[in-house]
């Protein structure tokens, strides 16, 4: 089933060499028997996708390739083998990272389908949503019934930046009450990450660096800031900022795209609590002190987006209006330009693309 209304050619951003992105006219794809077409209308920008275009992930990558993974539009196209009724024609739908999974293997049953071995990947190992239309398993994508149409821009990066700081939270376990450091709080992640911990009842102390970013996570609810531009040793002072006795906070999430905050977060999380890393900076390694990461009994562990429960959780945090990105709109020609911001470390919040601009 299709719209007669869908055109055969299309604008695109795509990424040829490494390095580097072309705005080019590209074919409109068919969705496949499991699939479902979308018109985009917008679409995050995600730091995964500088690592995407820059290609530089120990993880193969296709060329060439259409980037981008938080895409939010309607169906206007449904594979032949998509029964109507589980999703039609005109519905609003999210395109995420994770674009398809067998739904068959040990993984994808327990609703582990990030780490299916057949996982396919928006905007990395198949083209994503830096095009005005584009395919997924209809089974994997976001379902946006319950978000307005006018709400589309800002649900973008939820479908990526916030599903996977709540998943991180969620891994974290962090209980309502307790402390949770978020490091990179001022980026795309972190801003909404606050709002997310500040929405299930957890303390906040954002760490970045910066006057603006500082007073952009206060605003966002943000309990302390700490701020590593001012000099000092960051670990004693996210201790002082945890409390009087300078326990440190209960959990840590690593969002920053930098190496040097995954070698501190150990030493500043309280006793017995849990480093979440989330960032994947490249080449970066984590070293910690084995006798005080024991005899402290603190947990590290690695959170990689969520699962489609993980989605739907994460969509209704911000149909009941609990979280709002702070978000920058510009059009799909512009992708350069938000890139070279981005490189340079002055995006504060999230950039969305327009695709009809």
């Amino acid at each position: 089933m299709s719209n007669p209304e869908i055109p055969k050619e299309q604008l695109a951003q795509v990424i040829e060499r490494d390095g580097e992105i072309t705005l080019k006219t590209i074919p409109v794809p068919s969705p496949s028997p499991t699939q479902v077409l979308v018109k985009l209308l917008f679409s995050g920008v995600c730091h995964t996708d500088l690592h995407a275009m820059n290609n530089d992930w120990p993880l193969p990558r296709k060329t060439p390739l259409v980037g981008g993974h938080e895409g939010a539009g309607v169906v206007v196209a449904l594979g032949s083998g998509v029964t109507p009724g589980s999703i039609s024609l005109g519905d609003r739908v999210g395109i995420k990272w994770l674009n398809s999974s067998c739904l068959d293997c040990a993984f994808c049953v327990r609703g582990d389908e990030s780490l299916c071995a057949r996982a396919a990947l928006s905007g990395y190992t198949v083209d994503g949503t830096f095009q005005q239309y584009a395919v997924a398993d209809a089974r994997h994508v976001a379902r946006l019934g319950d978000v307005g149409e006018e709400d589309l821009a800002p649900v973008a990066p939820v479908l990526c930046a916030g599903l996977t700081v709540y998943k991180g939270l969620k891994e974290s376990g962090a209980r309502p009450g307790e402390q949770v450091a978020i490091v990179g709080a001022g980026g795309g992640l972190g801003s909404i990450a606050i709002q997310y911990a500040r929405a299930m009842g957890l303390e906040v102390i954002a760490v970045d660096g910066g006057k603006e970013k500082g007073e952009s996570c206060m605003r966002l609810g943000a309990e302390k800031y700490v701020d590593f531009m001012e000099g000092g040793d960051v670990v004693e002072q996210v201790k002082k900022a945890s409390g009087p006795e300078g326990l440190g906070p209960h959990a840590v999430l690593l969002l920053a795209p930098q190496e040097g905050p995954f070698q501190q977060a150990a030493s500043y999380v309280r006793a017995h609590g849990t480093v979440v890393l989330i960032a994947m900076p490249a080449g970066a390694k984590v070293s910690l002190p084995v006798f005080d990461t024991v005899v402290r009994m603190v947990t590290v562990k690695g959170s990689y987006v969520g699962s489609r429960q993980d989605t739907a959780e994460a969509v209704n945090f911000f149909a009941r209006g609990l979280i709002k990105a702070p978000i920058k709109v510009v059009g799909l020609t512009e992708l350069g330009k938000v890139f070279t911001e981005m490189q340079a470390g002055r995006v504060v919040g999230r950039y969305v693309l327009d695709m009809s601009k």
